[in-house]
């Protein structure tokens, strides 16, 4: 699979790496790639992490590193009045390598040829507001600083994301599938969406399809729709005053009770509790 290709390198300009902030009503399913290392902090907001062939929950916090042509994104459900924020430090081998060649840089480079499969740090709050202070420095002190937390993360615990058996395919015949797919389900969820729909879009065959996603998500087909339905219910329990049976029926679920169960299985709380908790 081919995740599509990001451009940093234009987005730099005059500087030597890209450091910065952003706030948006919620992270949408981006599945690229780009030949820079990068520092993802998450400041505010919930969702899924997709990096490599690893899928799990994010939430405030989330600190992970990630190494050169590394698939990734992040995604969250849209949640009335609960933007989603991040730090993002990205930054090429050709900058950090003359670094690395230093006796006083052995660890970084460790921990950097480590990060091939990404890294997640279970313990961002030492590194936080060091991480956030970065987009506001300029020149020789946003260099330091960044190999001030390079240095730092030498020392934390960390947790290998992506396996080892992960591969990401590069080639124009794949180009583009993945997000092609996950945009059609995006804006088809409410809908009763089947194996052969999806799989006809980028013309292969159900078992075929089947593989493709589940090496592409680390999901089953099935599993990330309901994902998407359950987001779309949450925007609709915070945003509307429509009953949950109706939110059920109309965000794609088959029957109230199916509905219940999968919220509670994604959520760890009903939609009742959900509803109560995020209007408060």
């Amino acid at each position: 699979m081919k995740a599509l290709y990001e451009d940093i390198a234009s987005k730099r300009g005059n500087e030597s790496f890209l450091g910065y902030s952003f706030s948006v009503p919620f992270f949408e399913f981006k599945w690229h790639y780009h030949p820079e290392y990068e520092l993802t902090l998450i400041t505010k907001g919930t969702g899924k992490r997709l990096v490599g062939d690893c899928y799990e929950s994010f939430e405030a916090g989330d600190l992970v590193l990630l190494g050169p042509d590394l698939p990734h994104t992040w995604s969250s459900d849209k949640v009335k009045k609960k933007n989603v924020s991040a730090v993002v430090i990205q930054f090429s081998e050709d900058f950090i390598k003359s670094f690395l060649k230093l006796p006083e840089f052995e660890k970084i480079a460790s921990l950097l040829l480590s990060a091939d499969r990404g890294l997640f740090f279970p313990e961002s709050n030492l590194l936080q507001e060091e991480i956030e202070v970065l987009t506001e420095r300029s020149g020789v002190e946003k260099v330091t600083a960044l190999l001030s937390i390079l240095q730092k993360l030498t020392t934390q615990k960390y947790k290998k994301l992506s396996s080892e058996y992960f591969t990401a395919v590069k080639s124009e015949e794949t180009e583009n599938r993945i997000n092609k797919v996950c945009q059609y389900i995006q804006k088809n969820a409410s809908k009763d969406i089947t194996l052969e729909q999806v799989a006809t879009l980028i013309h292969i065959s159900r078992s075929a399809f089947s593989k493709f996603f589940r090496r592409a998500t680390g999901k089953t087909f099935s599993d990330y729709v309901n994902d998407i339905r359950i987001g779309n219910a949450c925007y609709l329990l915070t945003e509307s005053d429509k009953a949950i049976n109706e939110i059920a029926f109309e965000t794609g679920f088959e029957s109230l009770t199916y509905f219940n169960r999968v919220f509670l299985k994604k959520k760890g709380i009903t939609p009742r509790e959900f509803r109560t908790e995020t209007i408060k």
